[in-house]
């Protein structure tokens, strides 16, 4: 086939969720870190392409160029928390601990939240931002008093919407066999984050702050843009909602769908390490001993045929005697 099956995927990112939650600690934290500089490159060439597009044509074209990011963390290994919610699924499978899945959700949080803010400074005071005479600055601004003016609700259900669609993503980018096929299945489910206004918590730890820099370097005019209502407007709505998105409508449904909980806690055996999808098949040791139990008329070996037939030599001789 030239893709993995939806339960091919499963196994597939289970084996890699295993491999992630136990890399050491400072492999970690890099790999992480590298996730927040992903997310803010893309997230300011995504305002840089639409900025004078209004409408559908500017969400259009921010859809377009909005995947490199996620493109970027899911071909290249880095850490990002919205993907990491799908950790889940081998957490209903008791393949890992939930504190080993808080522990790297803790981790990859803290260190996309600052990378994102290293990358703001840079693009505000390095004056990425001067582009097409300060308009990218004023655009930025108002991108991020749009993002915390959202009421608590509509930031919670836009969160919930926004980690479905990278959750999806992630998902789809299992099942690839090859870097194209990869990169071209994770691109449309990013595209709509972007494209229908949905809420990403790791683009916004980009945007926010960054729209808060640029308006003090630039002394442009804001309203409902500071600290406090960023925390409370989004960052916590928004978190919220991708913590639901992810672990329950996407790691929660692949769970119950393709792996069910006899097969995911099933005790490891020497032939299984490859999680068995169908709870009818069973999985033995040794194939020739499972015939040989079926049919008794079978037997093990040629050595076992010459010891049979060297009884009945000896039996027929004691009779003729």
């Amino acid at each position: 086939m030239l893709m993995n099956s939806p339960p091919e995927i499963a196994r597939e990112y289970i084996n890699s969720a295993i491999y992630r939650v136990h890399l050491p600690l400072p492999k970690l934290i890099v790999q992480s870190i590298y996730a927040g500089f992903f997310i803010s490159c893309s997230a300011i060439c995504t305002l840089a392409c639409s900025y004078r597009l209004t409408g559908g044509d500017g969400r259009y074209y921010a859809g377009l160029v909005a995947p490199i990011g996620v493109m970027l963390c899911l071909c290249l290994g880095a850490e990002l928390f919205t993907a990491n919610c799908l950790l889940v699924i081998p957490v209903f499978c008791k393949k890992i601990s939930i504190i080993d899945m808080l522990i790297n959700l803790g981790i990859t949080f803290l260190c996309n939240f600052l990378s994102c803010l290293i990358m703001a400074v840079l693009m505000v005071y390095g004056h990425v931002t001067h582009l097409f005479d300060y308009a990218l600055a004023s655009y930025l601004v108002s991108f991020g008093m749009e993002r915390t003016s959202l009421s608590f609700g509509d930031a919670f259900v836009k969160g919930i919407l926004g980690n479905f669609c990278l959750c999806l993503a992630v998902w789809l980018s299992f099942g690839a066999k090859d870097l194209f096929s990869k990169i071209a299945a994770l691109w449309t489910p990013i595209a709509l984050i972007r494209a229908c206004g949905f809420e990403h918590l790791v683009d916004n730890m980009f945007y926010i702050p960054a729209s808060l820099f640029a308006y003090k370097e630039y002394d442009l005019a804001k309203e409902n843009l500071d600290w406090g209502r960023y925390f409370y407007k989004n960052l916590i709505p928004v978190l919220l909602g991708n913590l639901v998105g992810g672990t329950v409508l996407v790691g929660f449904g692949y769970w119950y769908i393709y792996l069910t909980p006899d097969d995911c806690c099933r005790k490891n055996n020497e032939n299984n390490n490859v999680i068995p999808l169908d709870k009818n098949i069973q999985i033995t040791p040794n194939t020739n001993q499972n015939m040989i139990d079926t049919n008794p008329n079978i037997v093990p070996n040629n050595n076992q045929n010459m010891i049979i037939d060297n009884q009945n030599m000896l039996a027929n001789t004691n009779v003729g005697n």
